[in-house]
């Protein structure tokens, strides 16, 4: 009599038990068509922006030179032409905020805050562009002018 009521228990245990586990698991890990579906981010583009003059402010106000920038904006290739073509807004915007901006630094005052400049181009971008258009500002070179 015990084998009996035994074997149908463990029958019914087992199916509980693969059943829960069959659950759990396609409930963690997405569906191969879901997968398939996922969303391919674009390659990214450097969009170029020219050379960029701007003055070496201290943080008196007082102007310690001239320093020329190189920069690249990485934006995504659907978004590239549209950023080129606004790109004369983006260096209204750098101008407007450069003569605030307190870059200077070393000794002399000579030496430009790398730093201060990538979140003032950051912050231009935003304004020239709209939000999220530009992933990142990438500074390729620094020269005193």
């Amino acid at each position: 009599m015990k084998a009996a009521f035994l074997i149908p228990l463990l029958l019914v245990a087992g199916v509980g038990l693969g059943g829960g586990t069959a659950f759990g698991v396609h409930q963690l890990l997405p569906s191969p068509a879901t997968a398939a579906t996922a969303p391919v981010k674009a390659a990214p583009v450097f969009v170029p922006t020219g050379k960029i003059l701007a003055p070496l402010v201290s943080t008196t106000g007082r102007l310690s030179g001239y320093v020329s920038f190189e920069v690249q904006l990485e934006t995504e290739e659907s978004d590239a032409a549209f950023v080129t073509a606004r790109l004369p807004l983006l260096l209204d915007a750098i101008n407007m905020r450069t003569f605030r901006a307190p870059m200077a630094s070393g000794p002399d005052g000579m030496l430009p805050d790398l730093a201060v400049f990538r979140k003032l181009v950051t912050a231009s971008a935003s304004e020239a562009f709209g939000m999220n258009k530009v992933r990142r500002v990438v500074i390729m070179q620094a020269t005193p002018a």
